[in-house]
């Protein structure tokens, strides 16, 4: 099994002098990738479509994971999904790079994980919900409230409304 840096490292050497235009798509699908030590990924899957372009190679790359977190409602764990989209150019020269600063290496070996790495944490919510509707933990005994048909507890009555209810009871 490759080491899960390279399972996201492009050769691209034979692109180089191929005519503007050219591309070739790389598909990916790996179960677990760990991505620097910070973001653990589940089902990494999708594609990068390299082209050549007179400046460089124009990296084209959609790719779906998901993300083993916790709902901030309810505590529970659950696997978020995520998604990018993106588009980058690695340049041939100092003269084309773009803002991104990306270069093609010497060795033609195009290193997409960084990228990938940033572009999946900008789309980690944050405050990830286990679901939508999520009611969450129930503030006085802590049980999770979307686990339960009927929950109820009897409140204390604050004594400054002790008059307010003998009112309310009258009617």
């Amino acid at each position: 099994m490759p080491h899960p840096r390279d399972q996201l490292r492009l050769n691209v050497g034979f692109l180089i002098n191929q005519a503007v235009g050219s591309s070739r798509d790389f598909e990916f699908a790996i179960p677990v990738v760990r991505l620097e030590n910070d973001l653990d990924l589940n089902d990494l899957a999708g594609s990068a479509r390299m082209t050549r372009t007179a400046q460089g190679l124009l990296a084209q790359v959609k790719m779906y994971a998901t993300l083993q977190t916790e709902c901030v409602r309810c505590l529970t764990a659950f696997q978020q999904p995520l998604s990018i989209d993106f588009t980058e150019l690695y340049a041939f020269s100092r003269n084309s790079v773009t803002d991104s600063n990306l270069l093609l290496p010497d060795d033609a070996n195009i290193n997409i994980e960084p990228l990938v790495r940033e572009y999946m944490l900008l789309e980690v919510p944050i405050s990830s919900l286990c679901r939508t509707d999520c009611k969450g933990l129930c503030p006085v005994c802590g049980e999770n409230l979307n686990e339960v048909t009927s929950h109820y507890h009897e409140q204390d009555l604050d004594p400054r409304l002790s008059n307010l209810k003998t009112f309310l009871d009258q009617d």
